[in-house]
């Protein structure tokens, strides 16, 4: 009974075979007449659909091949047929996994060094207009991922504008600013590209004094005058969607998540909050005001990490994406002003701010 198709690989003809197999080769027999005899060292296999062992001999016509049905036939061929898979696949796989690799590796250089590179060139491009923009669909995500309200109590809200115009004003700073509280426990203060800053209660209450509070608004307002939320933004979002290709979300939509998500937990690199810190710095001994009293916020906030302070890990969340070391903290006790200045806000003013929150 025949248990195999031949194709000859000159005519279309379909050929009902038998065969013969022995550790030399792979004889055809058709009617009982033999037809062909295959080497069994070139014997190859190729792509077939299942149940069917699909043969071609090396070097023999292209279109030549016989497909072996029999389950008994199939094991004899595979076990005779000792370079079944041929030189020719394992030719092609080393390329594959040589360009896979190569790929792999292009793809993390551009993650760590490219995309970086094209975040700061195009960084300082992109008009302040379009970063509001920008600016905005993220607040819409930010808003939606930490689903507080905002705080906005009269008193509290016009001693936040007063706070924000003088720290401004000292500097000179041009660029739009929107400064609110969220109802929110976590300790934390974000800066949005465009301009908008959150500063979350929960660090709000952490803070003791005006000048602690005012400490934490010009360093947000220094990652606005630098631009450093549009430039982390354009730099993680590349990451992800570079990840995406490599690990197969090829449609991107990690990077989109990613983008807007960063903003609550992601952590500046050394030189860009340095650089914050700089300005807050520079901004309150401006106004004779020392900036030593947020280095005590944030040593007060780290001190109390181990209770429960609403992030899974036990570490404030102004700590993740703020963190403290004892460079920036010696740096900050150092900026202290030659004179002081009259305080930023009066105690009506801060307890008013304190309790901005707070519904009458």
């Amino acid at each position: 009974m025949p248990d195999a198709v031949f194709y000859d690989g000159a005519s279309a003809r379909r050929r009902a075979v038998t065969l013969k197999v022995t550790a030399s080769s792979l004889d055809l027999h058709e009617g009982g007449e033999w037809i062909a005899s295959w080497p069994a060292g070139e014997v190859r296999r190729k792509d077939a659909p299942d149940g069917v062992l699909r043969l071609a001999r090396e070097g023999g016509p292209d279109l030549a091949r016989l497909d072996v049905t029999d389950p008994a036939d199939q094991v004899a061929v595979r076990l005779h047929c000792h370079r079944l898979e041929g030189r020719e696949d394992r030719e092609r796989t080393g390329p594959i996994v040589f360009w896979s690799a190569a790929t792999a590796i292009s793809i993390i250089l551009c993650v760590f060094y490219l995309i970086p590179l094209l975040a700061e060139t195009l960084t300082p491009l992109i008009p302040i207009s379009v970063e509001q923009r920008i600016g905005k669909a993220v607040d819409n995500q930010l808003r939606a991922l930490v689903r507080d309200d905002l705080c906005e109590a009269p008193e509290g809200t016009a001693a936040l504008r007063k706070l924000t115009e003088r720290l401004a004003g000292a500097k000179g700073v041009e660029a739009p600013l929107d400064v609110a509280v969220l109802d929110s426990d976590i300790p934390n203060a974000v800066a949005l590209p465009g301009g908008r800053i959150y500063i979350f209660n929960g660090l709000l209450e952490e803070a003791e004094t005006t000048d602690e509070m005012a400490g934490v608004l010009a360093h947000e307002i220094g990652h606005v005058v630098g631009r450093d939320g549009l430039r982390t933004m354009i730099q993680s979002g590349g990451t992800s969607y570079l990840f995406g290709l490599l690990f197969g979300d090829v449609t991107g939509g990690g990077a989109i998540v990613f983008a807007s998500s960063y903003l609550i937990d992601s952590a500046y690199s050394r030189e860009v909050e340095a650089a914050a810190d700089n300005f807050a710095g520079r901004t309150m001994v401006s106004l004779g005001r020392p900036a030593h009293p947020m280095a005590l916020l944030l040593k007060r906030i780290e001190a109390d990490e181990d209770e429960d302070d609403g992030n899974e890990t036990g570490i404030p969340a102004f700590l993740l994406s703020h963190p403290v070391t004892e460079q920036r903290l010696k740096a900050l006790e150092k900026q202290v002003p030659s004179q002081p200045g009259e305080p930023l806000l009066n105690q009506e003013e801060w307890r008013a701010l304190k309790e901005i929150c707070k519904t009458p």
